[in-house]
Formats: C-alpha cells, sequence, structure tokens
C-alpha cells in the first residue's frame, strides 16, 4: 500500500511537472501572438483560469482550453493588464531618473518609488487569479485587489517572496525560463491566491452569520463579490 501510495504520488508530481511546462510554452507562444503587450494579459488570465480548474481537479485539454480561453478573455484580460503595464512603465522611468539623480529629494522619491513597485507586484499577484475567480465589472478588479494585499499582508509577502524567487533562479538560470519559470510561478500564485480566497469567503460567510445573530457591524474581512456559479457572503 506504500508502495503503491509512493507510486501515486510521484506520478501525480511528474504529471504536474509536465503540465507546468506545457503551461509555460502556452504561455510563451500567446503572449508572443499578441505581440507581447497584447498577449500577456489574454495568456496570464487564461493560465490562471485552467491553474484554478486543475486545482479543483477538473481536467480538460489544455492546448485546447488555453486557446478558448485566451480568445475569450482577450478584451477583458487586455483591460486590466495594459493599464498595469503603463503603471509599471511610469514606476521604472521615475526610478531610472531618481535614484540616478543626487539630492535628498530624488532619494525619498526614488524610495517612494521603489514601495510604490513593491505594492503594485503584490497586487498584480492577486489580479489574474481572483479574475479567474469572480465575476466582478473590469473597474473592481484592481480596487479589490488593492484593499486584499492590504488586509491579507502574509499572504501578500508569501506572494512577493515567491515571485523574488522566480526571478532570481531565473536570472541564475536562465534555461528555466522557456520551460518552467512562468509557468511554476502562475502555478504556485495562483494555487495560493485560490486558497486565499477561499479561506477569505469562509470569514466573510461566519462574519455575516455572526453579525446577523448579533447585529453587530464590524466586518475586518475583505467581501468579495459573487465567485463564478457560487454566492459569496
Amino acid at each position: 500500500m506504500l508502495a503503491g501510495s509512493f507510486s501515486a504520488r510521484a506520478y501525480s508530481f511528474f504529471d504536474t511537472l509536465l503540465w507546468i511546462a506545457c503551461l509555460n510554452v502556452l504561455w510563451i507562444l500567446f503572449t508572443l501572438l499578441g505581440l507581447g503587450v497584447l498577449g500577456a494579459g489574454p495568456a496570464t488570465a487564461a493560465a490562471q483560469i485552467l491553474v484554478r480548474r486543475r486545482v479543483r481537479g477538473e481536467a480538460a485539454p489544455l492546448l485546447k482550453s488555453f486557446t478558448r480561453e485566451y480568445f475569450a478573455n482577450f478584451v477583458g484580460a487586455n483591460a486590466l493588464a495594459l493599464p498595469v503595464m503603463a503603471v509599471a512603465v511610469a514606476l521604472a522611468m521615475n526610478w531610472n531618473y531618481s535614484s540616478g539623480a543626487r539630492g535628498l529629494m530624488s532619494q525619498l522619491v526614488a524610495a517612494g518609488t521603489f514601495v510604490a513597485a513593491i505594492f503594485l507586484a503584490g497586487v498584480v499577484c492577486y489580479l489574474f487569479p481572483m479574475y479567474a475567480r469572480y465575476e466582478l465589472p473590469l473597474g473592481q478588479y484592481l480596487m479589490i485587489c488593492s484593499r486584499f494585499a492590504v488586509r491579507h499582508l502574509a499572504g501578500t509577502v508569501i506572494l512577493l517572496f515567491i515571485t523574488a524567487a522566480a526571478v532570481y533562479a531565473s536570472r541564475a538560470l536562465p534555461g528555466l525560463i522557456p520551460f518552467f519559470s512562468i509557468g511554476a510561478w502562475l502555478y504556485v500564485t495562483g494555487w495560493l491566491c485560490d486558497r486565499f480566497f477561499a479561506a477569505n469567503d469562509e470569514s466573510v460567510a461566519a462574519l455575516a452569520a455572526l453579525q446577523e445573530a448579533a447585529d453587530g457591524d464590524a466586518h475586518p474581512a475583505v467581501a468579495l463579490p459573487s465567485q463564478q456559479g457560487a454566492p459569496v457572503g
């Protein structure tokens, strides 16, 4: 029984590695299909939708599903991704200018830019996993992700650590990028975010029940709107 259990776990592990590698390749190909700027958002959205389905145990042909979700979410995903890209470019340009300048004011601006970039990275970690899980007006995703990132600092720190580790590993071993780096980051962050959101939904539902019973008004959790196919308290 132990041998059988080990074999099953080993098979599941290597099957997941292969799935991640295929996801990585598809993300790169479909990002290039959209000429980079217009392809990264839809490719990330498609990847996170498929990550969530896999986490939930739903099996589907990867290429066919990725293609369908990529084109189905092309407009919506770009509406989320392009403003984030614009802000990231603005922060990078501001950092390059202020960090190289002398003077206290320039250094303060550089420090503020760095903090803003870290915060943006934390928000982006939640953005497409939230898009994959919840049906919201497009204008609300960034706002709710920002609130969630602040109110769940421990989870945000974990996601930022994973992002930094992925960047470090990719710089140390560039050969990982075409096969694992992006897919592994998408899979791990998507898996974690799905659990963070599920825990938050349970907290909101439990708090709503307590409020209804006690007629209180405290609400420390972030109330996320309706999830695809299920209401959230």
